[in-house]
């Protein structure tokens, strides 16, 4: 590091993203990206016409991706903002709504954003175990003093709260914002979205990264009343009033219109899930119930150290985390079938198991 790097973040913690491969013969089950392209309608959305505006600047309220979103999801205008990927949306809240204490509490295990934040931001970082089944237990954060922030579902185990547990939490901190990262729900968890018309302290946060097709566009978007929203544009406005270009708010507005598209795309992946589940669970692996478009996964006679490397060197990347107490799984993305196909075999290949030959 440099000497002039201030001092607060000399020992500052970067998130270490997934890895992005320039070799095409990988594949790539490790970033949790969707398999499918992106909808018909981004393509038809962006001309020679649109991409020679790029010299002017985007629209920095983007107007026709907050009406699209809020026709889709029944609010309102006034109750959306849209940033660069979810991650600057999280960045926003974790700068924006600290109390007193400058408290945030989050799962141990969890998106591994939560903590650089908080760090970024001096926050007193409160993290809260899983429980023995690696599951978000609700009652730990029930009446607690500081912002609660939860992956539902959680990241990177897979596993959901139901709308009621959620509701619970927000109902039990009335003077703290609870925030819910809804990045995989779509793939069968339940949202929480709706219960922002009835309390003032949720603010839930969404990306077109997973179910919508569009990791490479950054979108993401918060949703909350109007109080917590102009309270972010705040800090939008006096960070980056242009945080989105004019490409992505159109391909934005695109995706969120097809929801045919949309639904086709997250029941695909659903399906392959499922099938892949079953096939892995033939072959003793442990599967954690995921609600995500990835699944945990680890056999008892294999570490999972030991399996990432051995996928990795059969030209497949999956995600390890070493870290306790998941550092037996492997989190693996749902892929096209074809992709899912080639893991299991290379997996029977690891194990020792011989392909039925009819």
């Amino acid at each position: 590091m440099s000497r002039f790097l201030s001092k607060e973040y000399q020992a500052l913690e970067p998130y270490t993203p997934g890895e992005q491969p320039q070799q095409k013969k990988l594949i790539k089950l490790n970033t949790n990206e969707s398999p499918y392209p992106p909808s018909p309608f981004v393509y038809r959305s962006i001309d020679q016409f649109e991409a020679e505006n790029l010299r002017l600047y985007s629209d920095p309220e983007a107007k026709q991706l907050v009406k699209a979103i809020a026709e889709t999801y029944q609010v309102e205008p006034s109750n959306i903002l849209v940033g660069n990927g979810s991650d600057e949306l999280l960045a926003f809240s974790f700068m924006a709504f600290q109390n007193l204490q400058k408290k945030v509490y989050y799962p141990t295990i969890s998106y591994g954003f939560y903590p650089v934040y908080a760090n970024v931001y001096g926050m007193q970082k409160c993290e809260i175990p899983l429980d023995e089944n690696l599951k978000v237990n609700p009652k730990d954060y029930y009446n607690l003093d500081g912002t609660i922030v939860i992956a539902n579902p959680n990241a990177p185990t897979g596993i959901a709260l139901t709308l009621q547990e959620i509701e619970a939490i927000v109902l039990s901190n009335p003077n703290n914002l609870v925030l819910i990262d809804e990045a995989y729900v779509d793939f069968g968890a339940e949202s929480c979205l709706p219960l922002i018309h009835k309390y003032d302290n949720l603010l839930v946060i969404q990306t077109f990264s997973k179910s919508r097709n569009l990791a490479g566009a950054r979108i993401g978007f918060a949703v909350a009343n109007p109080d917590i929203i102009a309270d972010l544009n705040r800090i939008k406005f006096s960070f980056n009033p242009y945080n989105l270009n004019r490409l992505s708010i159109l391909a934005g507005t695109a995706a969120m219109q097809d929801k045919d598209y949309f639904r086709k795309c997250t029941s695909e992946i659903i399906r392959t899930r499922t099938d892949f589940v079953e096939e892995m669970e033939q072959l003793d692996f442990e599967i954690l119930p995921s609600k995500a478009n990835f699944v945990f996964a680890k056999h008892k006679n294999l570490s999972g150290k030991e399996y990432f490397t051995a996928l990795r060197e059969k030209s497949i990347l999956v995600r390890y985390f070493e870290k306790d107490p998941i550092q037996e799984y492997v989190r693996i993305t749902i892929g096209a079938p074809d992709e899912m196909a080639a893991l299991i075999k290379a997996s029977k290949d690891i194990l020792g198991i011989e392909e039925n030959i009819e």
